[in-house]
């Protein structure tokens, strides 16, 4: 597993997560999150947890390290674009590209495609799963869910996603503590730290932010002990023919979650600058799908040799997929931009 962990450091598609929209596009400002920093938290949540739960900490690191590594450029409204436009080849889903960017698409070694990870590290990642989208089984059983590293790291994910994204919307203003106010999550992080005001400082936004990660990762490590010794799991083949996650919060944590996701959708991800950013990115990827349809002999010579065995339209969203944010926009006006040399 050290040794597939490795393999995902030094790929291509890892090195490219720094150039990746996390929520705020990549040229939005220096300091907000991008697909790695949120990669390296969630690989940082999921060993903490894997320790205190005495899994495989390194085989749920390389899980974690790898679980966005299909992301397309300009986050989730990236991903929309791309499955609409692949509506009728298939579809898109950033998790099931994740799996083929580990097998098939990353090209470092003669013998063989892909990167020739470990089952249990491509099994995790197949099966990586979260409440806004599942990825296929693609040759995994799938009537088994994942096992214990790959449910941490789906946990981890979450988690990182939400808290981080509160702590980027505080930072950018978009969000305030009074609005905060309505979440009974947030009184409580008040209530702990004995903080009742109106603005943040960044140190207490700091503060703010590592107790609300350190309250969850702390409940969901009990509630995981419990339900593990309740239901007398002995094996993996028992966890992953449980007919539910293990990994859990407890029912008032999980509320309080989902009011927090809630607040996060209404307040943040459908804020007018968000929207722009978002209706931005996708006349960008939009214009390149068609363009390089129209006529693939603008694709790189490698993604023009995959036309044959997957066909055009997903050659073309392999190559959008494995774009950053900068690359797309260059590329954009490259394509364009009459003043921009080709």
């Amino acid at each position: 597993f050290q040794r597939d962990r490795d393999r995902i450091l030094h790929s291509a598609a890892f090195r490219g997560l720094e150039y990746k929209t996390q929520v705020f596009v990549n040229d939005e400002g220096d300091y907000y999150r991008t697909r790695l920093t949120h990669t390296l938290e969630v690989a940082q949540i999921g060993r903490t947890l894997a320790r205190a739960l005495g899994v495989n900490e390194d085989l749920t690191e390389t899980i974690c390290l790898a679980h966005d590594l299909g992301h397309p450029p300009f986050g989730h409204a990236g991903e929309h674009i791309l499955d609409k436009v692949m509506e009728d080849h298939g579809g898109f889903n950033h998790n099931y590209q994740s799996y083929r960017v580990i097998t098939k698409l990353e090209n470092r070694y003669p013998d063989w495609p892909g990167l020739n990870l470990t089952y249990e590290v491509r099994e995790g990642i197949a099966k990586h799963e979260t409440e806004y989208d599942l990825s296929e089984s693609a040759s995994f059983d799938p009537n088994l869910r994942g096992g214990l590293e790959a449910q941490i790291a789906d946990f981890a994910d979450e988690l990182a996603y939400n808290a981080h994204d509160l702590d980027d919307g505080l930072q950018s203003g978009l969000l305030t503590p009074d609005q905060l106010n309505e979440l009974e999550i947030w009184q409580i992080l008040c209530d702990r730290l004995n903080w009742h005001g109106h603005a943040l400082s960044e140190v207490e936004r700091h503060h703010f932010i590592r107790e609300l990660v350190g309250m969850q990762v702390s409940d969901v490590l009990k509630t995981t002990q419990t339900r593990l010794h309740e239901n007398n799991i002995q094996s993996v083949e028992e966890v992953q023919r449980f007919p539910e996650k293990l990994i859990a919060y407890s029912e008032p944590q999980r509320e309080r979650n989902r009011a927090l996701k809630a607040f996060l959708y209404q307040n943040m991800y459908h804020h007018f600058r968000i929207v722009r950013m978002q209706v931005r990115a996708e006349q960008f990827l939009s214009g390149l799908f068609t363009t390089y349809i129209s006529d693939p002999r603008q694709l790189p010579p490698h993604f023009q040799q995959r036309i044959e065995e997957q066909g055009v339209h997903r050659a073309v969203a392999d190559y959008i997929a494995s774009m950053t944010d900068r690359s797309a926009l260059l590329e954009y006006s490259q394509l364009f931009d009459p003043m921009m040399r080709p």
